[in-house]
């Protein structure tokens, strides 16, 4: 935009008024010298032969800027690039076409990482983990995105197993034989250390090809199972052939079948509508038991984390989440929602009592973006995954801290 001479002249004034009337009521002191103003335009002429690290240092991520990866963590494409070492990976599973209401969470690892523009490893330490992941020894990589295919939907479950399983191939980085990943080597057939995979989804289908990769390295594992759906209906009507089997609510069902999983495993929100007690009876038939949501009410969070954890025993156990195990109120960018679920906090706390346990793997799906509002599912994803995180490289649960803990000060409210 151009301003000629009588503009500028009037702009002058109206900038200068200001100042004037304002030395008037509180003196001469109070005025901005000129001479401040012209070191300061100096400055900013010398600024060009300053290179921008010279003057300002490294070129940061704001909160709101840079690249998108998971906490602003290092991103590597790891399918690809086989020198990119790792203990626990981030990866993106962009599947939702076999899903059976509402679709998009294939935008779900976007959604996820971008709730998680906020977070970073210099600020991982939570109040309630008492810890930062991040500082316990172990590397955390955002691997980027399995580029499975919206067309075929055989190809893209074949395409997210092998993805998988390549992952797990790979060394670990830390390689100690008492770190956190010394439990692989404790579970894994070969005997040997593997790295553990965070996945963001896409739909629930994409535990299927996960749990058959994981059973060439585990054999059969316990399945701890956050979701206000069971998921393991034998299939939908109009099934007419193999591959229209394999869904989002069916995929257990296909993994009881193919023997991926143990007679251990565990449900917990359930409140779903069902067909009837037959719909029970399959899904113990499965291999699951269930805690319903309102079972938080009536017998409370550690009597929740008792039952997982007495249910899944020392078997390997892979951890799966839908975010439609919290009420959709608080999380509304889901396909398939129910009313009625349980809190944001209370999943976190249940999460924490699970600290431990021999995990193998864990994922969050069904985010689906388009149906979200100031994107509160995708932050409220996010901070779960750093509850995974915290939960991966734990030994045991946090210990509640004392209302007046070191860290805290007694004040009279009154």
């Amino acid at each position: 935009m151009m301003f000629g001479l009588p503009s500028l002249v009037a702009l002058a004034a109206v900038l200068v008024q200001p100042q004037i009337a304002w030395s008037h009521r509180h003196g001469h002191a109070n005025q901005i010298p000129l001479e401040s103003i012209k070191e300061f335009a100096k400055a900013g002429d010398a600024g060009g032969s300053q290179s921008w690290l010279e003057k300002y240092g490294k070129q940061i991520d704001q909160p709101f800027s840079g690249p998108l990866s998971f906490s602003h963590l290092p991103y590597s494409r790891c399918l690809e690039d086989e020198s990119a070492a790792f203990d626990i990976a981030l990866l993106g599973m962009p599947f939702d076409t076999a899903v059976t209401y509402r679709p998009g969470a294939r935008f779900g690892p976007y959604a996820i990482r971008s709730g998680s523009r906020r977070q970073r490893e210099t600020r991982g330490y939570t109040l309630s983990w008492q810890k930062n992941p991040y500082e316990l020894g172990s590397k955390v990589l955002d691997c980027g995105d399995v580029p499975v295919s919206p067309f075929d939907n055989a190809l893209a479950v074949d395409q997210m197993e092998v993805a998988y399983s390549t992952l797990l191939a790979r060394h670990v980085a830390s390689d100690d034989p008492a770190g956190p990943s010394a439990i692989t080597q404790r579970l894994a057939k070969d005997g040997k250390q593997h790295p553990r995979i965070v996945s963001l989804g896409g739909d629930h289908t994409i535990v299927l090809p996960i749990l058959r990769a994981l059973n060439k390295v585990y054999g059969p594992v316990s399945v701890v199972h956050f979701d206000a759906h069971l998921d393991t209906w034998p299939a939908y009507p109009g099934t007419s052939t193999e591959q229209s089997r394999v869904t989002h609510g069916t995929f257990f069902y296909l993994a009881r079948e193919e023997g991926l999983m143990t007679n251990t495993s565990i449900h917990a929100g359930i409140r779903c509508k069902l067909s009837g007690v037959a719909d029970l009876e399959n899904d113990a038939s499965v291999g699951f038991q269930f805690i319903s949501t309102d079972d938080i009410d009536d017998y409370g969070v550690a009597a929740i984390v008792k039952r997982i954890r007495d249910r899944v025993g020392d078997s390997p156990v892979y951890l799966s989440l839908d975010i439609d195990v919290i009420d959709p109120g608080l999380a509304p960018a889901t396909g398939t929602p129910e009313a009625g679920g349980w809190t944001t906090r209370e999943v976190k706390r249940i999460l924490r009592g699970l600290a431990g346990l021999n995990f193998v793997g864990a994922d969050i799906v069904e985010v689906a973006p388009a149906y979200d509002h100031a994107e509160i599912t995708g932050i409220a994803a996010a901070d779960i995954v750093h509850d995974f995180l915290s939960m991966l490289l734990s030994s045991e649960p946090p210990t509640p801290q004392s209302i007046w803990g070191p860290h805290r000060s007694a004040r009279d409210e009154l």
